[in-house]
């Protein structure tokens, strides 16, 4: 009788399987015309080819690194966000620079005519600070 238990979990589970498959970007059916699809795929990964990359000067010089990028209420990114200075993240100074004004070339990321010292005199970047709402209160029982 045991058995047979084993084997139907075994068979439920495999059942299961056949079903279940990776999704692979451009594959799976997202509500997208096959335009839309089609630049997806050409578009970039933030997390692999932007973010934490390395952010250069005219004289290829390493100025900071691009930590987040922001993204405008019309849904378009609007600024990098580069940190310069510190150590390993720690005590870095952050900056938004407008996305256009970063230039790529060979993979890599340029700001024209930035220096460290430059990035470093600019105003630090704060984030927006959004209230989180107040917890419900339990009902008292009466």
């Amino acid at each position: 009788m045991k058995i047979w238990s084993y084997i139907t979990v075994a068979t439920v589970i495999g059942s299961a399987s056949i079903g279940a498959q990776a999704q692979v970007a451009g594959t799976q059916p997202l509500s997208v015309t096959v335009q839309q699809s089609e630049a997806l795929l050409q578009g970039w990964s933030a997390k692999k080819g932007i973010l934490g990359k390395a952010v250069y000067n005219d004289a290829n010089e390493k100025i900071g690194s691009i930590m987040d990028l922001v993204i405008s209420p019309d849904t378009t990114v609007s600024a990098a966000i580069i940190a310069t200075g510190g150590f390993l993240g720690v005590a870095t100074h952050d900056v938004a620079v407008p996305i256009g004004s970063l230039d790529i070339r060979n993979g890599n990321f340029y700001l024209a005519g930035a220096t460290k010292q430059a990035l470093k005199d600019t105003p630090e970047f704060q984030y927006n600070k959004v209230q989180t709402p107040a917890k419900p209160r339990k009902l008292q029982a009466k």
